[in-house]
């Protein structure tokens, strides 16, 4: 691949980001929205986090099954959360699981 492709391809991705961003930032800015719209905008960071960190505790760097110590902490920090609905709670208890079961050699 050439480096006026390459370029090429950063420029395209940078385009496409700047004007999906626009539409809501720049087209929307200082405009009322329909109540179901932001209800369902409430939505889009509780949804699209798990989906980045799903694929990294499942499966590994290389791609393999990921360690037990890295599934054992995101169960605890899930449980954790859903129970008691706080997030510092959760991440301590997600940290001392991983850091546990590691040293136990899982």
């Amino acid at each position: 691949m050439s480096d006026l492709e390459i370029w090429g391809i950063i420029g395209g991705l940078g385009a496409v980001t700047f004007i999906v961003r626009y539409s809501f930032l720049g087209l929307l800015a200082g405009r009322v929205l329909p109540g179901w719209l932001t209800a369902a905008l409430s939505f889009v960071p509780v949804t699209v986090l798990p989906a980045l960190v799903a694929p990294a505790v499942i499966y590994g760097a290389e791609g393999d099954l990921a360690p037990l110590s890295v599934m054992v902490g995101a169960a605890a920090t899930v449980f954790v959360g859903v129970v008691t609905r706080s997030l510092f709670g959760a991440f301590a208890t997600g940290m001392v699981a991983y850091h546990a079961v590691g040293l136990v050699g899982g």
